[in-house]
């Protein structure tokens, strides 16, 4: 096993070390910037508005800051990861996986936010962002290497339309993205 070791994220921070092979989401960095200044920015204003009118204490401003942590909390993305076999997504407090070349079962959860549900003979069950694949192809490919995995297998018994939409979603995607950069959209 390699040796593991953080490395500089853009803007300053640090991401924790992948496993060797592993690709991520790379907007995930940025999401977490945004999700941090969103919150420092209502702690911001609802300190200063609180402040000028002199009602200011500190148990309104703890208030005040649990609902900004609160904001962060909902706002923070979770952070997709996959490698050979297998595909995960971190919260802020409990990573989930599942192999991809074990798989059972895939399908979309529709509702406010759309979402790609995957489950293993493990038990594993991993909820996906379809923009997260659509992103980051590598991610993609891990995942549908996986998948393909599973059908040849047979354990993939429900799922293989899910799959056949989300590869076409990707695929547009990638088509509408390759015509914008080109100048070819109108």
């Amino acid at each position: 096993m390699g040796r593991r070791t953080s490395r500089s994220a853009p803007g300053g921070g640090t991401e924790p070390p992948e496993p060797s092979g592993a690709s991520y989401d790379h907007g995930w960095a940025g999401e977490r910037r945004a999700a941090t200044r969103c919150a420092a920015l209502l702690l911001a204003l609802l300190l200063l508005i609180d402040g000028s009118s002199g009602s200011l204490t500190l148990s309104r401003a703890a208030v005040w800051t649990g609902l900004a942590i609160l904001l962060f909390v909902v706002l923070l993305p979770p952070r997709v990861t996959a490698g050979a076999g297998w595909l995960a997504s971190r919260g802020l407090w409990r990573e989930r996986r599942v192999l991809t070349d074990r798989l059972i079962a895939v399908r979309w959860s529709d509702g406010v936010a759309r979402r790609v549900v995957l489950r293993d003979i493990e038990g594993g069950r991993v909820e996906v962002d379809p923009q997260v694949l659509v992103a980051n192809p590598q991610l993609w490919r891990l995942l549908d290497a996986g998948a393909r995995t599973s059908l040849g297998r047979g354990t993939l018994l429900c799922g293989a339309t899910a799959l056949r939409q989300l590869s076409r979603t990707i695929d547009g995607e990638t088509a509408q993205s390759v015509f914008r950069i080109s100048g070819l959209e109108q």
